[in-house]
């Protein structure tokens, strides 16, 4: 079982390393979000201008490495300017990439960080080409129109269930 509070801080001392500006009013306890179904971290700014970074309990049993990489995304959207995955979030999650050899990117996939995708699957498309698969919970307008998507290998996606 990981501890996410000493992450935490392993990673913002790793962000100050590179002089990458975070916020200094990060909250040093993670909060586990045991609800949490699509995604694996988020970073909520305070009304009293506090940061709290909270995790999905997915990541207790996964691999530290999945965790830090989890926590440092988030962190970088303490930093002024990154509350979404612009250009300058993009570039600190470059150079973190880089120094830590993390894999910081704007989604990341259960598969990516080695842990169950818990998600419901109702619906699934298949590529006629390829054969990648495309699982989905809701009716999105990619479930209700598939003839209005490609794969990116080009190919036409079918319903399946």
């Amino acid at each position: 079982m990981n501890d996410f509070d000493a992450l935490l801080a392993r990673v913002i001392a790793q962000v100050r390393a590179l002089r990458i500006p975070c916020s200094p009013s990060i909250i040093p306890h993670v909060q586990v979000n045991r609800r949490a179904v699509s995604r694996f971290g988020c970073c909520r700014y305070l009304p009293d201008g506090r940061c709290l970074i909270e995790l999905t309990d997915r990541l207790l049993e996964a691999e530290e490495k999945a965790c830090m990489q989890t926590l440092a995304h988030e962190v970088l959207h303490t930093c002024r300017g990154c509350r979404d995955h612009g250009k300058r979030w993009q570039s600190y999650a470059a150079r973190m990439n880089a120094a830590y050899g993390y894999a910081i990117s704007r989604t990341g996939t259960c598969a990516e960080l080695g842990v169950p995708d818990a998600r419901p699957v109702r619906y699934l498309l298949v590529c006629q080409i390829c054969g990648h698969r495309f699982s989905r919970a809701r009716a999105s307008a990619l479930v209700l129109h598939p003839e209005r998507y490609r794969c990116r290998c080009g190919g036409t996606l079918d319903r399946v269930r």
